[in-house]
């Protein structure tokens, strides 16, 4: 497994090594002492699934607050997204600066994101297919969000949005 840091503060892509023989493949997504060695300290609490039928669906972007700060370990099942990491923690060196990662299954990457990082993704493949661990559980109180199209964040997407939720074209501009 290679953990590679991304360009936003504690952002790191993981990449699998695949073990394969006439049965298949075999590999580890998830190692707390390899993920240690490379700072990261992550406790999976909760873990979701989120299918998607069209095309350039967007979710996102989403983070929670205290008391239920939480990091993401994301990965896609089944197609391929773009995924999409927006810095909001004050004090940060790479504060709402943001990464994109293009997650898919055939590459069997992941990506990890710090507590207190925007996360959001656009699907590349209809029937796309998103798994992610959370460190935290989803507290609907402690949820904040970012429009992806705020133009103080200056994220360019390769595809127009074609559907987003009324709650994420609401939050509000920074």
């Amino acid at each position: 497994m290679q953990i590679i840091p991304l360009e936003i503060e504690s952002l790191k892509e993981i990449v699998p090594t695949l073990l394969s023989d006439q049965r298949g493949f075999f590999t580890r997504v998830y190692c707390r002492d390899l993920f240690a060695q490379a700072g990261i300290d992550f406790e999976v609490v909760q873990m979701n699934i989120s299918g998607n039928h069209a095309l350039h669906t967007l979710r996102g972007m989403h983070f929670q607050v205290a008391p239920a700060l939480e990091a993401k370990l994301v990965r896609c099942s089944a197609g391929r997204v773009l995924d999409i990491i927006v810095d909001v923690r004050p004090g940060s060196p790479t504060y709402l600066k943001h990464a994109m990662v293009e997650l898919s299954a055939e590459k069997k990457n992941a990506v990890y994101i710090p507590p207190m990082c925007a996360h959001g993704y656009l699907t590349l493949t209809p029937g796309a297919e998103v798994t992610y661990a959370t460190s935290a559980p989803y507290t609907p109180a402690c949820e904040r969000g970012l429009r992806h199209d705020d133009p103080a964040l200056g994220i360019r997407l390769p595809y127009k949005a074609q559907v987003i939720s009324d709650k994420d074209r609401a939050w509000p501009l920074l």
